[in-house]
């Protein structure tokens, strides 16, 4: 992988799958008029999430230079200059912004786009450093996501959508800060400043309560009455099987064998969440397109 590749960060761009959420609730997966403006969306967000990173790993270049893991980052490794990651950022957000403008619905997608942009880039100066702020933050930027699938589609994203896409990515955001503060208590090497600001008891019970919350309201969600009536099934409940176990094995690799540290990499390289998603994307697909 070239410096310049590294940099951009493409195993990062799972994340916006998030943008085909409404699109897929909606039974319109299959219909290309609106799966090639939620493509270009995603696309749109991809460029846009690397131009973040960019300006993330320069402002952290020092830090990351202490970290026994991210030293090897392209900017922190000295293997791309501070002016070409600059450079790049801006190319990666033009880029971004030029697909929004393809797009129908510019206006609402410009808006959430920016207010991505911007957002992401007060994170990477300051608000990263705030505990709680951060996460919140983070789970922010996944219903930005949703909300853009939405808009690039003129699909309306309901309530339940965007309260579960909240949800479970606070759930993920806080179980990397647990990982956090564990590196932090090894090293002693300070790489993020909110670290210090947690402690493992508290980041424990968050990260059930989330749980908790979450798995509440997903099984709320499948049973409520709007839901059976709008996909004409009694039967969505099934699907919340798939999503217990799924929390449940991440919970077990975040507290018992400590491998969170990596959301993305989880997804990747853990085949019983690997087979709880397929399982789940399967049984709503039975439920909702036959």
């Amino acid at each position: 992988m070239t410096p310049i590749i590294q940099l951009l960060r493409p195993q990062q761009w799972l994340k916006n799958l998030f943008v085909f959420l409404p699109l897929f609730f909606d039974r319109h997966l299959f219909d290309v008029d609106l799966l090639v403006p939620c493509i270009l969306t995603s696309i749109a967000f991809c460029f846009a999430a690397s131009g973040i990173y960019c300006f993330n790993d320069i402002q952290d270049a020092e830090v990351d230079r202490r970290h026994p893991d991210k030293c090897n980052r392209p900017i922190a490794s000295g293997a791309v200059g501070k002016t070409t990651g600059y450079i790049v950022m801006a190319v990666c957000i033009l880029v971004s912004l030029a697909l929004v403008g393809v797009i129908g619905h510019s206006w609402p997608l410009f808006l959430v786009i920016g207010a991505y942009i911007i957002m992401n880039i007060a994170y990477s100066l300051k608000l990263k450093h705030l505990a709680i702020v951060d996460v919140f933050i983070i789970a922010t930027g996944f219903v930005l996501r949703v909300l853009a699938g939405g808009f690039a589609t003129g699909i309306r994203v309901t309530h339940w959508i965007v309260l579960m896409t909240f949800l479970l990515t606070l759930f993920l955001a806080f179980a990397k800060r647990r990982d956090d503060v564990i590196e932090f208590k090894a090293s002693g090497v300070v790489t993020r400043k909110a670290a210090s600001h947690y402690n493992l008891q508290f980041l424990n019970e968050a990260i059930s309560i989330v749980a908790s919350i979450t798995m509440v309201c997903y099984i709320l969600y499948s049973v409520s009455p709007e839901v059976v009536e709008r996909f004409d099934s009694p039967y969505v409940y099934l699907t919340s099987l798939f999503v217990l176990a799924g929390i449940i094995r991440y919970l077990q690799l975040t507290i018992v064998d400590v491998k969170n540290g990596n959301p993305t990499r989880v997804l990747l390289h853990d085949r019983f969440i690997q087979c709880c998603i397929a399982g789940w994307i399967a049984a709503f697909a039975l439920i909702i397109y036959l």
